[in-house]
């Protein structure tokens, strides 16, 4: 026998398939997971907002892990900042 011989096809074989996977779902993924992330740091008051239930509005308080959000005149509401699915006039 020579070496690894079918063995070290097989392994080739799944490293490559492995290799492929990861460019192809894992990285993009990940590249997007992060831009999110910067996005959410970025929201400020007055910034407006489209939440991911599609509500829109105008950020009028935040704290680390909630904003208020102003969706009419005196209607707030209360939500989680993870809500944000975009900031009006920021996309890319």
């Amino acid at each position: 026998m020579d070496g690894l011989g079918q063995w070290g096809g097989t392994i080739i074989y799944l490293a490559v398939f492995f290799g492929i996977i990861y460019f192809l779902m894992i990285r993009p993924q990940q590249k997007q997971q992060k831009q999110r992330v910067e996005m959410l740091n970025s929201a400020k008051v007055n910034d407006r907002i489209v939440t991911i239930g599609g509500i829109h509005g105008r950020i009028v308080k935040m704290t680390d892990d909630m904003i208020t959000l102003r969706v009419a005149d005196k209607v707030e509401i209360e939500m989680d900042k993870n809500a944000i699915g975009r900031i009006a006039g920021k996309e890319k």
